[in-house]
């Protein structure tokens, strides 16, 4: 990608009458585009997402799993947790170091899925913190978006301006020739650049599966997740494909996408639920031999090998709370119950509760100080 990039600065400037300059000024809107990235990447993914930041108070359930993958994971501090209010079935992992990192998971999901399913969906998530995916991938982004920029800017001046002041000395074949390897090259490179980023997303996506089995020791857990992800039909609202490869699986639900296809941000969930439920253990090696296994004819490995070089036993666990302290799980409807009674709070609505047993739901700008029960009548103060 960054062939490219310096590839596509040249030309421009060479087009132009300096190539240097146009290498320059490649080199200087990546690195503004990457400041911003590195210092407010989070914060401007997190506000397009609408993601709404919780504390251990707000959902005490879902702030516990996400501080026993922190621990188990040993990232140095625990993650912002934020929820999208959505009913698509998704989550990402944002931030540039492991000391700042945010987790976010759509109130779809955090509804649908019980805790071993959700341990490994917030597994998978610590794991791209921990292995520093989110970093990569906003590199990655970076370059791709300077790329297309600069494509976009720069056939269009060289078709609106015939191929820069170099074709104005004079024209002839060799200028021609350069035009159209600079056209060629604007309308190439974009397309090879986001080829790039989806392939490394797909890879590290193997790699979140085999650490959120690591953490959790129960590679079922992630697979029923999946499981459940891929029956879904709903598309993220707020998703795009720039910020796709950073969900845990793709927001908008191709069908029958294979890992051939070079335009898929995601391996396919069959394959990544039959390695998860073909593992023997639960260490970076055994996802490697189950990866393997899945793979047959000879497939190469995919972990990494610095990944391997300290893959130790791991045994798996069974199903359920390893620990007979925790609160018992709450079926659909109080998850359901649970997560909207978070949203409408965080929306600024003050809840009363009646004798009767209705709840009431009250906006803060209702301007009155007593409101009525509908069901029994009884009035209360605000």
């Amino acid at each position: 990608m960054g062939i490219l990039l310096l590839a596509i600065g040249f030309g421009l400037g060479y087009a132009f009458g300096n190539g240097i300059a146009g290498l320059v000024i490649a080199l200087a809107i990546w690195a503004i585009m990457n400041l911003v990235a590195y210092f407010q990447g989070d914060s401007i993914l997190l506000g397009i997402s609408g993601a709404i930041k919780v504390g251990p108070d707000d959902h005490p359930r879902l702030y516990n799993v996400v501080e026993e993958m922190k621990i188990a994971a040993g990232l140095p501090k625990m993650p912002d947790v934020y929820i999208i209010d959505d009913p698509a079935l998704n989550a990402f992992s944002t931030g540039r170091d492991q000391n700042k990192a945010s987790v976010a998971i759509t109130s779809g999901l955090l509804e649908k899925l019980n805790r071993d399913e959700l341990e490994g969906v917030i597994g998978h998530e610590v794991g791209h913190i921990k292995n520093r995916d989110v970093l990569l991938m906003s590199l990655c982004s970076v370059l791709l978006g300077t790329i297309v920029i600069l494509a976009w800017y720069g056939s269009r001046a060289l078709i609106f301006t015939g191929g820069g002041r170099r074709s104005s000395r004079g024209g002839g074949q060799g200028q021609i020739i350069i035009l159209a390897v600079a056209i060629i090259l604007m309308i190439l490179a974009p397309i090879m650049a986001q080829l790039i980023y989806f392939a490394i997303s797909r890879k590290r996506e193997y790699l979140a599966d085999a650490s959120s089995a690591l953490y959790t020791r129960y590679p079922e857990g992630l697979a029923s997740a999946l499981e459940k992800l891929g029956a879904a039909t709903g598309e993220l609202k707020s998703a795009n494909q720039a910020t796709a490869p950073m969900y845990i699986v793709n927001p908008f639900r191709p069908q029958g996408r294979s890992i051939s296809d070079l335009t898929a941000t995601h391996p396919p969930l069959a394959e990544r639920i039959r390695i998860l439920r073909a593992m023997a253990g639960a260490s970076y090696a055994d996802y490697d031999t189950a990866y393997q296994q899945v793979h047959k004819g000879g497939a190469k490995g995919i972990m990494p090998a610095t990944a391997l070089a300290g893959a130790g036993a791991v045994g798996l666990r069974a199903a359920g709370p390893e620990s007979t302290t925790r609160v018992p799980e709450p079926s659909r409807v109080e998850r359901a119950r649970e997560v909207g009674d978070l949203l409408w709070q965080k929306s600024g609505y003050k809840f009363i509760d009646c004798e009767c047993g209705t709840r009431l739901k009250v906006p803060s700008n209702i301007g009155r100080a007593t409101i009525k029960c509908p069901h029994c009548g009884r009035t209360h103060n605000v």
